[in-house]
């Protein structure tokens, strides 16, 4: 068997503390994100002049800790592997995984926490900056460590050249909103967003919808937690989240995105896939009793079959639907991921654990799929090489 059986299609890397305070220009710099640490000694991200809390580091770097009720403090607190890239490869290392996917974390699952700086010039800068450190922090294997692009998705002109110049440092996809309408910009299905979808399919780099990237104004609020209690009110904001998810993909479906690029991909990211046979079965039965090709007859195929050659999905903890449901979502289109190490993330042998219990009752070539063949092929991962394999096998064997 080979050392590495895993490429993870979702995980994040919690930004060091100089990310934008080192970067950024010198008239800016007084305005870009910081890490501020309260009296009681936990450390946070905050915008200049005073603009607001943007996140708190510790709840992007909790596994190992047990609850996301015990969030470390400060980076000494954390797994290393969260903002080392040294320490990252080492974790993969443990536990057979050759590639991981990267994420952000400060400025929110799509970009959309730049906007609060409410400044064009500055905004971009801070897209900038982080796609760049982004870049600096995969260079210590860029074959394993795979980053997607940030964008400034409110200028799609800056947007596409932003993608264009990332592609040019080796990033492998595109963050994008599921839900642009919901900062004012137009819908999926709007003419404006074609010259993305264009440089898109022209560089072959897929656009990931990563949970959390739409509305979030009916999430946390302050009246369930008093009324729920922090734990199930965070319960509550995690489904409300995935299947934020099934709204997006159903919009996107049905803007006719994948009619008039039937070439790009997209991905529903942190997501699960339990959700997906059921949207689809009822995306079906709408779109047929609805009779949608008599008045957009420029739709071919049936959501399920515009699902089947464009879209992938990801899923870490579930156990009923890779047990039951593969067929009905479509074994091609499905990648694992570890979500490390945010707080609902797999970690240590809890990762081989689920998979081994989820995919047991699957053939090894269904498994190789799903833990690594759809990945390869969609972030065109390079494989190890026969020293990786050894180099591997020697240092968690020996």
């Amino acid at each position: 068997m080979p050392a590495f059986t895993i490429i993870d299609a979702d995980t994040h890397v919690t930004e060091t503390p100089d990310v934008w305070i080192s970067r950024a220009p010198a008239h800016l710099r007084d305005r870009v994100p910081r890490i501020e640490t309260t009296a009681k000694g936990t450390q946070r991200w905050v915008l200049g002049d005073n603009q607001g809390i943007l996140a708190n580091p510790g709840m992007t770097a909790t596994a190992g800790r047990g609850s996301f009720k015990n969030p470390p403090k400060s980076y000494e607190e954390m797994h290393p592997g969260a903002y080392d890239a040294k320490a990252r490869l080492k974790y993969m290392d443990d536990m057979g995984i050759w590639a991981m996917v990267m994420y952000p974390n400060v400025g929110g699952f799509g970009a959309q926490q730049f906007l609060k700086l409410n400044d064009p010039d500055l905004m971009l800068t801070c897209v900038r900056i982080y796609n760049d450190w982004q870049t600096e922090w995969a260079s210590a294997d860029p074959r394993r460590l795979l980053p997607i692009t940030s964008i400034p998705f409110w200028d799609v002109e800056a947007a596409v050249q932003e993608v264009q110049r990332c592609a040019r440092m080796g990033h492998r996809g595109i963050l994008f909103t599921g839900e642009p309408q919901y900062f004012g910009q137009p819908l999926l299905g709007d003419p404006h967003w074609n010259p993305l979808w264009q440089v898109a399919c022209d560089l072959d780099l897929p656009i990931s919808f990563h949970v959390g990237s739409g509305d979030m104004t009916e999430g946390l609020l302050k009246s369930r937690v008093s009324s729920y209690g922090l734990a199930p009110a965070f319960t509550a904001l995690a489904i409300d989240i995935l299947l934020q998810n099934g709204r997006q993909l159903s919009d996107l479906i049905m803007s006719g995105v994948l009619n008039r690029y039937p070439t790009i991909k997209f991905v529903s990211v942190e997501s699960g896939i339990g959700w997906i046979p059921f949207m689809l079965e009822a995306m079906d039965y709408q779109f047929i009793g609805n009779g949608v090709r008599d008045e957009r007859p420029e739709f071919e195929l049936l959501p399920s079959e515009y699902f089947a050659r464009n879209i992938y999905a990801c899923y870490w903890f579930e156990q009923v639907a890779p047990r039951r449901l593969l067929d009905k979502i479509g074994v091609d289109n499905i990648m694992f991921e570890t979500d490390f190490p945010h707080p609902t993330s797999l970690y240590g042998e809890e990762v081989h654990a689920r998979i081994k219990s989820g995919l047991a009752e699957c053939d090894e070539s269904v498994r190789r799929k799903i833990l690594w063949d759809n990945a390869q092929r969609l972030y065109k991962v390079t494989s190890p090489s026969a020293a990786d394999e050894t180099n591997r096998s020697s240092k968690t064997h020996g």
